[in-house]
């Protein structure tokens, strides 16, 4: 091989890392120093451009492309070298020429310094190898030197041939690493180029689009304007079509009507705008919801008309035509902005049509606002509330009835009463207002409604209320029962159930057990008429009876509680009396007896598992039992007999009830006592109506009645009578005038004074008892003062019936009186608390059993003698009697369940006891 071969395939290796494509063969990007021409790129090929992949080392090709042709120095230069082979690498270049090198013969080969002109890669660029190589071939050439000379000169040759190969390879990588680094700064630009481009052309693209769009758009607003101008003609026409059609509807019902209106005299057939009108009225009426139904779809259709209308009229789309209609609607005033005959037109007529919806929408409301205050001004409204106190019904015994059940609250921090009756809210609380006491916390509620319907009970939570008072109405007594008596029933067919029980007041006494019949174990019944009768009777035969049975019937004073105290258990009756210091035991409700109430039992009875003791107590709080105290047992006065003697007793007036009167007074008074009668009824018809009550006169033991016939507010009739004569006088609420209570008290007033005066010109010991005027501020001449002498021989028993009637005996102080409403409505309250006080009421105004009695000190002690309560309460159980209190002498009222009960004071036999005792 020549040298100028070897020169050509060393230098090979330089030429190749001198072109870059040989590293990057991209297409896209070709060698810029050989200035070959670029194939231009499809910018638009897709409509988005891709960036083209950039080649990594392991995608080179094999053999690199041939260098470009460069003019050579010299004509006669050698061929160019054949192409490496297959396997050829640039980096093993240096080995491969240095391998080559040392194979050749020196001698034999020619200089080729001076084909040197390519240098490598054919740019003229000359090594230092080569400038080596053709000195050491001068050399040879011109001198001849012996062997030996020559052998060394041949291996110095090859030394400085090796370093000058090592620096050339040393040089060659460093500039093959300069080449590498540069080449990886110019392949980041490229791409960073190619991105800037791939941005612009997606740009340009965006842009050639938006100007396409805008084109299209142009055309499409054009042909929509076309359209919009047909679609707004065809909204006006369809508003102005839509708004006739009411009137032509209007129209044809006139003419359906008015050619069928011969034809209806014969057939008798409605007209058809009837018909409309009725179904119209039927629609408002049955639904309740119908006007505010019918307004929103009346202001939904103007909405919908303008908005159709302002779209036909205006450029303004369908939906902001809608919204402006709903703005004309809602506010007149935003039509003043209109311009424009049309736009001015439709918005007149919107706002015009706005403002008749509010107009109508304002009487709707106000008109719920009005029925809901009216609602709950007549007390429609549904008490939400449980555990309550409901009272049916009204009568002048409910103040009275209010007032107890307060009291019985105040301990609890007040209650909650509802009062229903068929009258109106306001009158109701306006008179309940108006009697002027204090509810002690309890709020009282009033509603309007009939008991007998289910829906105005459940209005009131009757399911909930833990005590139902049925009230009597006023007026006749056989309809008020027969009232009651419906009322129990509506309860009973209460779905829910009732929680608590039903106190029914009647005024019959024979209606008693048909009640009790219907509701059964529900129901504690009070019979007014009988318990005033009854209560009139003790009371004339016991003056004073009637202030303690306002004390221990109201809730102001003591009262009867039941209580269950396990730790007496065992223990004997006679011991559980004196183990309370504040309460004092007056029976037994007995388990084994399944609950029967026992008053005033035996003193060996002994308490068993599950008794309960019935007390006077002032609150169902404030007693307890303690340890027994040391008390002394006494004896009773050993020669003392209680007097009894036969009676006259005066009745002026007619009662419903006269014959069960009449039996108890038989039951109570002595032999050969009389009952005189003084009222309107004629004697013919009283015996009718005795007989009619069960009563047979001629069966009567100790009585004998006396009938005079006369008015007993007429004085001359009055004075006809023997009234010193009369032990008690009983004035009754006359049963003609018993459905007004202010004229019932005006005759019993009337006939107390004429009673009293007559009394106090009779009787001939007036000036005895000028001593006693002391009693009252009024002086010994005035007529009230003779009155009040009178009242101190004769006892006077007035029926009063308005509570304000009593202020004014009670202030005069010349009558023992009964106000039956307050006494009612207080047992109607006790048996409201607690239904199991029924029983005992029951026996103590019973004709057999236990009864209230006063006796006197005499009794029990002698004068002067100092005992305790308790002594007193032990030496009375001799008795068989329980005592429940005293009164001392010379005083108005009675002590009920006195405090200190273990405490010594000197009695006087002036003084009387209040005991419970069997009836003689």
């Amino acid at each position: 091989m020549s040298l100028d071969r070897m020169d050509s395939s060393s230098d090979s290796p330089s030429t190749s890392f001198s072109n870059r494509d040989w590293f990057f063969p991209s297409q896209s990007f070709p060698n810029s120093s050989h200035h070959i021409p670029r194939t231009p790129i499809r910018r638009f090929s897709s409509p988005y451009p891709k960036r083209a992949a950039t080649p990594s080392f392991q995608s080179f090709p094999a053999s690199p492309p041939p260098p470009p042709s460069t003019p050579s120095i010299s004509n006669s230069s050698p061929p160019p070298p054949p192409p490496p082979p297959a396997n050829y690498y640039a980096k093993y270049a240096g080995v491969r020429r240095g391998s080559a090198y040392l194979s050749r013969q020196l001698p034999n080969q020619k200089s080729t310094s001076q084909n040197d002109g390519g240098g490598i890669g054919g740019q003229g660029i000359k090594s230092k190898s080569d400038d080596a190589v053709s000195e050491f071939r001068e050399d040879s050439k011109t001198t001849t030197e012996p062997a030996g000379k020559r052998l060394t000169g041949l291996f110095g040759g090859r030394l400085i041939v090796r370093w000058q190969t090592a620096f050339t390879a040393a040089v060659l990588v460093t500039a093959f690493s300069s080449l590498v680094h540069k080449n990886f700064a110019l392949h980041n630009e490229v791409i960073r180029l190619q991105d800037q481009i791939f941005k612009l052309n997606h740009r340009l693209l965006v842009c050639s689009l938006l100007d396409s769009i805008d084109d299209i758009d142009s055309t499409t607003h054009d042909i929509n304007h076309l359209s919009n101008k047909s679609l707004k003609n065809i909204a006006v026409v369809a508003s102005l079509a839509l708004l006739s059609i009411p009137f032509l509807f209007l129209k044809y019902v006139d003419y359906v009507s008015n050619s069928r209106r011969l034809s209806d005299i014969l057939t008798e057939e409605v007209s058809l705008n009837k018909q409309l009108a009725y179904r119209v009225d039927a629609f408002l009426s049955v639904h309740p919801y119908a006007k505010p139904l019918a307004l929103l779809v009346a202001t939904v259709l103007l909405i919908c008309l303008g908005g159709l209308a302002l779209f036909g009229v205006t450029d303004d789309s369908l939906a902001d035509s809608l919204w402006l209609s709903w703005t004309y609607v809602a506010d007149s005033g935003n039509h003043a902005n209109s311009e424009g005959i049309g736009p001015r037109l439709v918005s007149v007529s919107i706002s015009f049509g706005g403002m008749l919806v509010f107009a109508m929408m304002l009487g709707l409301v106000s008109d719920a606002i009005s029925e809901k205050f009216d609602s709950l001004r007549k007390g429609r409204s549904e008490v939400v509330g449980q555990n309550h106190t409901l009272i049916l019904g009204w009568s002048d015994k409910l103040g009275s009835l209010l007032n107890q059940l307060a009291i019985a609250n105040e301990s609890l921090g007040g209650g909650m009463v509802v009062v229903m009756a068929e009258r109106d809210k306001e009158e109701m609380e306006l008179d309940i207002a108006k009697m002027e006491f204090d509810f002690r916390g309890t709020s009282v509620l009033c509603r309007s409604g009939s008991p007998l319907i289910l829906a105005d009970l459940k209005k009131v939570s009757v399911s909930k209320a833990r005590a139902i008072v049925v009230l009597a109405e006023d007026g006749n007594a056989d309809q008020s029962d027969a009232r009651a008596l419906r009322t129990v029933l509506s309860l009973t067919g209460v779905k829910e159930g009732l929680r608590g029980h039903i106190v029914v007041e009647l005024s019959d006494l024979d209606n008693e057990v048909l009640v009790k019949l219907v509701g059964g174990d529900l129901v504690e019944t009070v019979v007014a008429h009988d318990v005033i009768g009854r209560l009139m009777i003790q009371c004339a035969r016991q003056p004073g009876l009637a202030q303690i049975w306002e004390d221990i019937l109201g809730f102001e004073n003591c009262e009867f509680y039941i209580k269950r105290w396990p730790q007496l258990d065992g223990m004997p009756f006679e011991e559980v009396l004196i183990c309370f210091p504040d309460a004092i035991p007056c029976g037994v409700k007995a388990a084994s007896y399944g609950g029967k109430i026992i008053l005033n039992p035996d003193d060996s009875y002994v308490l068993q598992a599950g008794d309960e003791v019935l007390v006077i107590a002032e609150d169902d709080d404030t007693y307890a039992p303690a340890a027994l105290p040391t008390v002394q047992r006494g004896y009773l006065p050993k020669d003392f007999i209680v007097p009894k003697s036969a009676e006259r007793i005066l009745f002026c007036g007619w009662r419903r009830d006269m014959e069960d009167m009449i039996m108890v007074l038989d039951a109570f008074l002595a032999p050969d006592s009389e009952l005189w009668m003084l009222n309107e009824v004629p004697e013919k018809e009283r015996e009718k109506k005795l007989i009619d009550g069960g009563l047979d006169s001629s069966r009567l033991v100790n009585i004998t009645l006396v009938n005079r016939e006369g008015n007993a507010v007429v004085r001359r009739h009055l004075e006809s009578l023997p009234l010193e004569s009369f032990d008690s006088i009983l004035i009754l609420a006359d049963e003609s005038v018993e459905d007004s209570a202010i004229q019932a008290d005006s005759r019993s007033l009337a006939t107390l004074l004429l009673i009293r005066d007559i009394l106090a010109k009779r009787l001939p010991y007036r000036e005895a008892m000028v001593s006693q005027v002391h009693r009252s501020s009024f002086s010994q001449g005035s007529w009230i003062g003779e009155m009040q002498q009178a009242s101190d021989k004769s006892v006077i028993i007035s029926e009063i019936l308005d509570p304000r009637t009593k202020n004014l005996l009670s202030m005069s102080k010349i009558s023992d009186y009964v106000l039956s409403n307050e006494l009612v409505s207080m047992a109607l309250a006790m048996v409201a608390e607690d239904r199991q006080i029924n029983d005992v009421l029951e026996e103590l105004f019973a004709e057999e059993g236990n009864e209230m009695q006063i006796r006197g000190a005499e009794l029990y002690l002698r004068e002067g003698e100092e005992l305790s309560f308790y002594e007193v309460l032990l030496r009375a159980r001799q008795r068989r009697e329980i005592v429940i209190g005293y009164r001392v002498a010379n005083t108005e009222r009675a002590v009920i369940n006195p405090p200190a009960k273990n405490e010594k004071r000197k009695w006087s036999v002036n003084d009387v006891f209040v005991v419970i005792a069997e009836k003689e």
